[in-house]
């Protein structure tokens, strides 16, 4: 890892990096993570959801090219505020829970850096389908927090296509088109906290 500014870039919080913090382990605070999807509904329209049920580790390198991330997202806990959509979306017809009740990401490699972002390219895992995607990073900065514990936060995006993880669900509409789309884009926060043992 090669960074060389320190500070804050503008738009960071006072007190807050924006490099890589030293070398060690992070592991995500499940509590002020979060992972979202939107999708397209009858063409027009948005569907926003989450999921409530993560967890991951971050390791941090001295090279930019050997830092790794993990993570393990629970399938069930799919929530769009709608009930009976939920409940279709934990079906067969979709995520399919009861047979894989979770869906995992690692990364392969990672380039760029902390100040000018970061590309994350790793292997995703959703029902029995793994597909390489590309996650676009972004550092929003690393801080210590009140009781001594360092934090990293980051923003992360990507974009999928639902079939080619064999989530082919969809009814034509009589205009054309279909009720659902196939594009899926996901958003990501993560704050993660070092790991000292």
């Amino acid at each position: 890892m090669t960074e060389t500014t320190t500070g804050a870039r503008p738009g960071t919080p006072e007190g807050a990096e924006t490099r890589l913090p030293a070398p060690g382990i992070f592991v995500f605070d499940p509590g002020h993570s979060y992972v979202g999807f939107v999708a397209r509904h009858l063409m027009v329209a948005k569907v926003r959801g989450q999921f409530t049920d993560l967890t991951g580790t971050l390791t941090v390198a001295e090279d930019t090219a050997l830092c790794s991330v993990e993570a393990t997202i629970h399938t069930a806990s799919i929530t769009t505020h709608n009930d009976q959509r939920d409940t279709h979306l934990r079906s067969t017809d979709f995520l399919d829970t009861d047979r894989y009740p979770t869906m995992t990401f690692h990364s392969t490699a990672i380039v760029g850096s902390a100040t000018s972002g970061l590309t994350v390219l790793g292997e995703l895992s959703i029902t029995e389908c793994t597909r390489q995607v590309r996650v676009d990073v972004e550092l929003n900065g690393v801080v210590t927090d009140p009781w001594g514990q360092q934090r990293i936060a980051l923003t992360a995006t990507t974009q999928i296509d639902r079939e080619d993880f064999g989530i082919t669900f969809n009814a034509p509409m009589d205009g054309g088109g279909y009720l659902i789309g196939k594009t899926v884009k996901i958003e990501i926060e993560i704050e993660a906290v070092r790991q000292t043992s």
